[in-house]
């Protein structure tokens, strides 16, 4: 995920959660005739207020040969309208003593402020301005198309690691557009355009193709009157179609590449395999990969990966694994481990896949299960307690298509999971053939064997 300031991927508590952090928020929702959904959500405890306006757009969704058109236009939105000047959002809004940002991922783009409770109709006011009234010159295009094309520079070109994972996702994803990096590949950025901005804004920066989340000292009465005012009169595109992309083929070999870089310090084995993401209706499988993950790498002390690699067999320093569902097309579920100074890559990645023979035949210990699956379903609910990550976690989720019940059934899927659900998930994506195992490594001296 990338922003305007660059890249953008919980707490684990194993007591009992204390009946308060049960307790949800005040949630509430509604749609304006022009298709603008709206979320509300309650916190009276700060008279503060956080605006999130979601676009179900982003850099799964560009055009062919444009890649990168979708954050580019999340920098080229801060540079005015008719009303708010040339790069005066952020100050206006500093102004006031809150801040902003925005940030750009295959399903969607978002833009936020948080401010006094009292200053929400000012945001409110020019985040709808902004939404159908952007100004753009040919001299704003081009000061912007360097600053990404520098950021690229910084954030990418310039992290051995950071090209693995580029390179690795271009392999697993053939022909989903996920394969595509967010912030695009150069050549393609380079040649990005007033023209291909403006029509790619025209075209799905709209009330119908967004969601509105407001959080904080407010109440669904105020939000309504404001969104009314602000919002409502803006006209929606006709532009917007169901998001039907290209899915993957079977993967029929594992797929494995080497990226050698002289500024590497710590080379490190990566893993990845296609996993299915949250669908509506249907969590069973991506709760069961959420606790698989932290099975396996979610802690660096007393995971199945860390206790075997780490400590047991000492051969490696490091070792994780991750699963995020929230998309809208196949995720993907992923292993790393960094191998101690005298353990070779190779060495490494077999030490790695006799661990995962050994969980694909006994399973998970009972007690280790128990006490991830608490601690995974502890982390989602405090993380209610902060208001912008709940207007996060509600804002991304609809943007994928999921539902306000799925939302707030999430954290009992998980607790419903049983060791049956992880080892059925495990066995159905820890397939070599389905996976990308990449090496990053530092070039081999003159006179050894390249892996």
């Amino acid at each position: 995920m990338l922003g305007r300031l660059g890249a953008g991927a919980a707490a684990l508590l194993t007591l009992a959660l204390p009946a308060a952090a049960l307790a949800d928020e005040p949630v509430t929702t509604f749609t304006l005739d022009n298709g603008l959904n709206v979320v509300v959500i309650e916190d009276h405890r700060a008279p503060v207020v956080v605006q999130m306006i979601w676009y179900r757009v982003g850099a799964a969704d560009e055009p062919a040969g444009h890649s990168g058109i979708a954050h580019f236009l999340e920098h080229l939105m801060f540079k005015g309208t008719d009303k708010v000047g040339p790069n005066q959002f952020s100050g206006i809004v500093e102004a006031q003593g809150g801040d902003d940002n925005a940030f750009t991922s295959w399903d969607y783009t978002a833009y936020f402020q948080r401010i006094a409770a009292d200053r929400l109709d000012l945001v409110m006011e020019m985040e709808a301005d902004r939404m159908r009234n952007l100004r753009l010159t040919e001299e704003d295009v081009t000061t912007e198309r360097q600053v990404i094309l520098e950021e690229r520079a910084q954030r990418t070109d310039s992290d051995p690691g950071t090209l693995l994972m580029e390179q690795m996702r271009a392999a697993q994803y053939l022909n989903s557009p996920y394969g595509v990096p967010v912030i695009g590949w150069r050549h393609e950025m380079a040649d990005l355009s007033r023209e291909d901005a403006l029509s790619y804004y025209k075209r799905f920066y709209a009330p119908n193709n967004a969601t509105l989340v407001i959080a904080g000292d407010v109440t669904p009465d105020k939000v309504k009157v404001l969104a009314e005012e602000y919002y409502g009169p803006l006209e929606p595109s006709d532009g917007i179609v169901p998001r039907e992309r290209a899915q993957e083929p079977p993967q029929l070999a594992e797929r494995r590449l080497v990226l050698e870089d002289e500024r590497v310090s710590e080379p490190y084995v990566f893993r990845t395999y296609l996993a299915p993401e949250r669908d509506p209706g249907n969590q069973k499988e991506a709760a069961a990969l959420t606790v698989l993950a932290e099975l396996l790498g979610g802690n660096g002390q007393t995971s199945v990966l860390a206790r075997a690699l780490q400590f047991d067999r000492k051969v490696a320093v490091y070792t994780s694994a991750y699963y995020d569902g929230t998309s809208i097309d196949d995720a993907t579920f992923g292993l790393m481990v960094m191998p101690a100074p005298d353990v070779s890559l190779a060495d490494a990645e077999a030490e790695l896949d006799k661990v995962l023979d050994d969980f694909l035949k006994n399973g998970p210990d009972p007690a280790a299960l128990e006490r991830i699956r608490t601690q995974v379903r502890a982390g989602e609910i405090y993380a209610r307690d902060n208001v912008e990550s709940l207007a996060n976690r509600y804002g991304q989720e609809l943007s994928v298509g999921l539902t306000m019940t799925d939302i707030e059934g999430w954290d009992e899927a998980l607790a419903a999971v049983t060791a049956e659900d992880v080892m059925a998930v495990a066995h159905k994506v820890l397939d070599r053939k389905d996976a990308v195992t990449g090496w990053l490594t530092k070039p081999a001296a003159e006179g050894e064997a390249t892996p």
